[in-house]
């Protein structure tokens, strides 16, 4: 691939860029948590097809807490969008001796405006967190319900053995209304620590 050189002596003097292109996403914010109750996200809106969030090792204080999900659509107001889901996970421990991948029935949601779980249990040690993705798509249609699927991986600690469990979560919030915020806790005590980042994608 050929290089390109600009004949512009300095930053100033361009006067022009290549747009971006479609499909790359663009960072919109990043939150740090810090002993934090929850973590929203407002201002989404029609701007970008798909929403993207990024989870850098979100650590619980609680031990054994799963990492929770919620939609919105009057701002932050209120997080309680209605949500039919599926959950399934694989494991294996660290030890090599017990693995599986199994659907989760007591994780999925039907028609519930509950806190959606979007990983497995995760450990409190500190060494321990959980790390993955989600993607809201068209979150402002006002004609479909508002898909999104989740890929999160957690270091846990079950009943006191260490094990790498890989969470898969899709689902859709029941609405037409636009949706326009989004908040992320931990179903039990604070995140202790850990980033998100939210991207848009056209």
């Amino acid at each position: 691939m050929a290089l390109i050189k600009h004949n512009n002596n300095s930053i100033s003097n361009v006067t022009s860029f290549a747009q971006i292109p479609s499909g790359t996403p663009i960072l919109i914010s990043t939150q740090t948590a810090s002993g934090s109750a929850s973590i929203s996200f407002t201002g989404i809106d029609s701007t970008y097809d798909v929403y993207q969030f990024e989870f850098i090792n979100i650590h619980p204080a609680t031990n054994s807490a799963y990492f929770q999900v919620n939609l919105s659509i009057d701002n932050g107001s209120n997080y309680n969008v209605t949500k039919t889901t599926t959950y399934f996970h694989a494991y294996h421990n660290e030890a090599g001796d017990d693995s599986a991948l199994e659907y989760d029935a007591a994780r999925d949601l039907a028609q519930s405006t509950s806190y959606q779980d979007i990983s497995y249990q995760t450990g409190n040690d500190n060494d321990q967190s959980a790390s993955g993705t989600l993607q809201l798509f068209n979150p402002s249609s006002t004609t479909f319900v508002k898909h999104f699927i989740t890929n999160i991986n957690s270091y846990s600690d079950v009943s006191g053995t260490d094990y790498t469990i890989n969470t898969y979560v899709g689902g859709y919030g029941n609405t037409t209304s636009a949706v326009d915020a989004i908040q992320f806790k931990m179903s039990s005590g604070n995140i202790d620590a850990g980033i998100i980042k939210m991207y848009g994608i056209k």
